[in-house]
């Protein structure tokens, strides 16, 4: 019989198969991956050009230095002798060591790791009643990179750690370059950038032993919270199941501040932006992302150009609550000028505007992902700044942070940040300038190069600072008396949270106040947690064996906010990964029947079996029994009976168990367990049945699908994906 090929498993290195040997015969670079692209050929003044990729990739079949000359010998130094000194004349050594001393640019301070990709957004009309920027109007397609971010690791920490996640989108649009610098979480710590050093310098490591990394458990972090408690919100979300979420894809957006737009009838609203992904807000549970923090510590990453590269292409719809343009700029009781609140969607409906689809992963991390310099200044017609305290001091941090990091002001002509609109901003000179101007005359007004550049008329699209009042006052170091309010949206977020997310809030608080030193901080965290919710307060005192303290004011209860809680209805599932285990016993007839049905949704069946190869007539292994991850996978189908396999032995894999031979390899019976505590779905066909039984899952348990059609128990195992994990498997500390 044929060997049956598999569904195209995403993450191959190179666009095509090494070959065994090393070539010899000149050859010109191969293509990037169907899946990557680069930067849009345009110019450092943002004009189109017909370059290909290629054009701006390495040119010829033969090594070179930087400036075109053939090398024969990149291997050798030039010496005075086979056993002589290495001489100075070594032009091409000096060239190769000196740029590789200069290849790394300063990391970011915060948003240090990342992963991004290309897309595209589609505007479906309906932003343009409140906003006149072009590309809101219906049908309009522009281009876009996004950056998805942890804040507080280097470049080296792990994805899946407890932290708030940027979320940061670049539309180059014909009218200007539009960055959209959000967070996976609609509230920030503080009220005032004045103070974005402090909270950062707090949450970072501790300066004497750079421990603990990427990580909010420890003293300075609680000391700093629990003193300013402003950030008691935001460390409300970060507790919660939105610190560790499932994917990038599955990851609610926001723009976190209020903007002001004006439409083309001149007329103002307030708006707060949000991208809603069409799969749901869907995250880990705790021991999960421990697990893979330290077996794939790319977990997000990998996830996110896996999807792009799988055709699984993520998709966020962009939405805005829009608030009347009021004097005192608040709604319902709330400052929209505080970013540490938010609006409850119950009392201003997210409209959706438009659609972001990611559709290419970058060519180069560096020259893209790394490079990319975002801004909240960038704006473009109808959309303008509010007097959020925190966004006025943005506005100004970026551009600074952007000097250093980059090396220059000439960090907009770097490919990944020039705009696609035409520019002609008289800024000349500078570190790293690309653009080569012409003229004699860069300043206005002038007559040498005959009045150019003109000021853009009123029906030139020109942006326009929205002309807002300001009210006589004085200068003062002061906030307004509302932004006092430091527990009510707390306790809102949590009291509309289901039962299995409040255990997961409780049990978060718990373990991050427990890995605190100081008795002292743990106390004071609990009187801020006790103003938020007594019983929330009692358990996690319970849990650092305290005596929990009496509220020290008395705060409004809200009404629940329902659009708050993760769990509850059905998703989309393509780019879901499934690991289909199987060996030489399997039926191919069964196996064949699974891979089909998940293949046909768009999810990506992962075989795994005791070795490499092939197995169940010709079927093609991704994953051996020792590279088994639960943490990689949504849901685990037997379709063998998982015997142990020839490596299972303890001298070669500490997971293989020890002692007598067991029935089920260790390995599997590993990854079946943690599927099963994680709320996973886990199914059995045929001969798995047994299997599943001696590992103590109950086939009546939620999430549990047994059978003997393959066709039938994958049709199962989608259905159950789509509600993303089985949480009622287990009870609740409300049960």
């Amino acid at each position: 019989m044929p060997k049956r090929t598999s569904p195209q498993i995403p993450g191959a290195p190179a666009s095509r198969p090494p070959e065994r040997e090393e070539p010899t015969t000149p050859q010109p670079m191969p293509s990037p991956k169907p899946d990557q692209a680069g930067p849009a050929r345009v110019t450092p003044t943002g004009a189109p050009t017909d370059l290909p990729p290629a054009a701006v990739a390495q040119q010829g079949e033969f090594l070179t230095t930087s400036t075109g000359a053939r090398l024969q010998d990149t291997d050798h130094s030039l010496k005075a002798g086979r056993r002589g000194p290495v001489l100075l004349q070594d032009h091409h050594l000096r060239e190769k060591i000196t740029h590789f001393d200069h290849e790394r640019i300063p990391e970011r301070v915060v948003h240090a790791r990342g992963a991004g990709a290309h897309g595209v957004f589609v505007a479906n009309g309906a932003g343009e009643g409140v906003c006149r920027a072009g590309f809101l109007r219906k049908g309009v397609e522009t281009p876009v990179f996004t950056r998805f971010s942890t804040v507080l690791g280097s470049r080296g920490s792990a994805d899946t750690v407890r932290d708030t996640r940027g979320f940061a989108v670049k539309f180059y649009t014909g009218e200007g370059t539009f960055d959209l610098v959000g967070n996976n979480i609609p509230v920030f710590f503080i009220q005032d950038g004045i103070k974005f050093p402090d909270v950062i310098h707090a949450a970072k490591p501790h300066p004497d032993r750079e421990i603990p990394q990427a990580q909010s458990a420890h003293d300075t972090f609680w000391d700093f919270v629990s003193l300013h408690t402003e950030a008691q919100a935001h460390t409300m979300w970060n507790m919660s199941d939105r610190g560790i979420p499932r994917s990038y894809r599955t990851m609610e957006g926001f723009g976190v501040h209020t903007f002001r737009l004006v439409n083309a009838a001149e007329q103002t609203a307030l708006v707060k932006f949000h991208w809603k992904p069409r799969q749901g807000v869907h995250s880990l549970v705790w021991e999960e992302a421990q697990l893979a923090a330290g077996l794939d510590p790319d977990f997000h990453r990998r996830d996110l150009a896996d999807a792009i590269e799988a055709g699984a292409h993520p998709q966020w719809d962009l939405g805005v609550q829009v608030f009347p343009d009021t004097e005192d700029e608040m709604f319902e009781g709330i400052d929209l000028l505080d970013p540490t609140k938010f609006v409850p969607e119950e009392l201003a409906p997210v409209q959706v505007i438009g659609t972001l689809m990611l559709t290419a992963n970058p060519s180069n991390y560096f020259a893209e992902t790394e490079q990319v310099a975002f801004h909240v200044g960038n704006l473009v017609p109808g959309v303008d700044v509010t007097n959020d305290p925190l966004l006025q001091v943005r506005l100004f941090s970026y551009i600074d942070t952007q000097l250093t990091r980059l090396g220059g002001p000439n960090y907009n002509q770097l490919p990944i940040n020039r705009p696609h609109a035409p520019v002609n901003d008289m800024l000349r000179d500078g570190q790293h300038q690309s653009a080569v101007h012409q003229g004699v005359a860069p300043y206005r007004p002038n007559t040498l190069d005959g009045g150019c550049p003109f000021h853009a008329g009123a029906g030139d699209a020109a942006f326009v600072d929205i002309p807002v009042p300001v009210p006589a006052s004085r200068k003062v170091r002061e906030v307004p008396a509302d932004f006092e309010d430091h527990f009510s949206q707390a306790a809102l977020f949590f009291h509309s949270l289901t039962p299995v997310e409040q255990d997961h809030v409780i049990g978060a608080y718990t373990f991050e106040l427990g890995r605190c030193w100081s008795t002292e901080i743990r106390e004071r965290q609990l009187r801020a947690l006790a103003n938020i919710d007594t019983e929330l307060c009692a358990a996690v005192a319970k849990g650092l064996g305290l005596v929990p303290p009496e509220p020290s004011l008395e705060v409004a209860r809200d009404e629940p906010s329902p659009a708050l809680s993760q769990v509850g209805g059905s998703w989309p599932v393509a780019g879901r990964q499934v690991a289909l285990v199987v060996d030489e016993t399997a039926d191919a007839s069964i196996v064949e029947e699974v891979r089909t049905t998940l293949s046909a949704a768009g999810v990506v069946p992962l075989v795994h079996a005791p070795s490499g190869g092939t197995v169940a007539d010709g079927t093609v292994v991704q994953r051996t029994y020792a590279t088994a991850n639960s943490t990689e996978v949504d849901a685990v189908v037997l379709v063998c009976a998982a015997a142990p396999g020839p490596d299972a032995l303890p001298s070669l894999d500490a997971k293989a168990g020890a002692g007598d031979r067991l029935a089920v390899d260790p390995r599997i019976a590993k990854m079946v367990g943690e599927a099963w505590r994680h709320c996973k779905t886990v199914a059995a066909v045929g001969e798995g049945g047994p299997t599943l039984r001696a590992l103590g899952v109950p086939a009546e348990a939620p999430g549990v699908v047994t059978g003997d059609s393959g066709s039938a128990v994958a049709a199962t195992v989608l259905e159950l994906l789509a509600e993303h994990r089985a949480w009622h498997r287990f009870a609740t500390a409300a049960d």
